[in-house]
């Protein structure tokens, strides 16, 4: 089925229904929550109801644009079980979380994704690899519907664009997506306004946080490999909530000769939460998937059921086969 055709349906879908449970995924992050911002609007277009909503809370800085006041936080909140559910940016169902929940077993779900690990979970699925975000597939899908472009449409598209690209400087920054994004700005977007918000702005616990993580940078197989580690104290120590671990991982991978960069996240002592980032040559996408998680083949993630140090020692026995080298650590 061509892509083309893939978005006739997932109009259809929305078209025909009209009662929907709008989701993404655990820690959401700025295309996650752009998707959920654009599909609330796209359906407010048609006249339809839904709730937007995820499991935790969504970051501060991403609470700007309209709409944003309405998303639940399902981890403190209860909801009636839906039947009819548009799953967005979610590499799998687990991705989900406990939302899951309050989707009804026989549930219709529209599964919008540009994961390669997604694993089609949806009862209609659109599974783009080759778009930079599920933001871009949501412009395609406004297209394809003939829905206006809209400045309170146009926002939260950019917002995934232009972080789902790190600001249109990561490899799957093509010039379809400098197009698209063009015509978003068009729309009234503002993109310094976006960028400053989105990307610049960093709290005084995140100074906090970053002086104390940089002081953990470990270097392996032969300056390839550079990890990072918030411990559960250094997160205490500082009060640290999850928005002030974003990007910290892109401290190790920009180091001059990694390859790829870890940060590995201390939730309790035996659940640590891995981000993996690469440059040009591993596949972190499939070390992650290796452990449970997903992601892209440059930026994915995991959750490992250990402790720190054999959460550790579990990633670096896998970069010995990816990398093809031994574990040979410098500091």
């Amino acid at each position: 089925m061509s892509y083309k055709e893939q978005l006739s349906i997932a109009g259809r879908f929305l078209t025909e229904n009209d009662h929907f449970l709008v989701l993404n995924h655990v820690s959401p992050d700025g295309d996650a929550t752009g998707s959920l911002l654009a599909m609330g609007h796209l359906l407010q277009t048609l006249g339809k109801t839904f709730t937007l909503a995820n499991e935790g809370q969504t970051p501060r800085k991403l609470l700007f644009l309209p709409l944003s006041e309405s998303i639940l936080d399902l981890s403190t909140q209860e909801l009636p079980p839906f039947s009819t559910v548009i799953a967005l940016d979610c590499g799998d169902f687990k991705r989900i979380g406990d939302a899951s929940r309050f989707i009804m077993e026989n549930a219709q779900i529209l599964n919008i994704d540009h994961h390669p690990t997604n694993d089609f979970f949806g009862t209609v699925n659109i599974v783009q690899t080759e778009a930079c975000s599920t933001a871009e597939i949501l412009f395609d899908l406004v297209k394809q519907m003939d829905i206006p472009l809209t400045e309170e449409l146009a926002k939260p598209l950019y917002m995934g664009f232009l972080t789902d690209t790190g600001g249109f400087r990561y490899s799957n920054t093509t010039a379809e997506v400098m197009s698209k994004a063009a015509e978003l700005l068009s729309c009234g977007v503002s993109p310094s306004d976006m960028a400053e918000r989105c990307l610049e702005t960093i709290s005084k616990t995140y100074v906090q946080l970053l002086r104390l993580v940089l002081e953990t940078i470990d270097v392996s197989f032969s300056g390839k490999v550079a990890t990072l580690s918030a411990t559960l104290d250094t997160i205490k120590e500082v009060d640290a909530d999850s928005d002030d671990l974003d990007g910290l991982v892109n401290y190790a991978r920009n180091i001059e000769g990694v390859e790829v960069g870890i940060l590995f996240k201390e939730k309790d002592e035996n659940t640590i939460k891995v981000s993996l980032r690469s440059k040009h040559q591993v596949d972190v996408g499939k070390i992650a998937k290796e452990l449970g998680g997903g992601g892209h083949v440059r930026a994915a993630g995991c959750t490992i059921n250990a402790s720190l140090k054999e959460a550790k020692q579990m990633i670096y026995e896998i970069l010995k086969q990816a990398m093809g080298e031994h574990d040979e650590h410098s500091n």
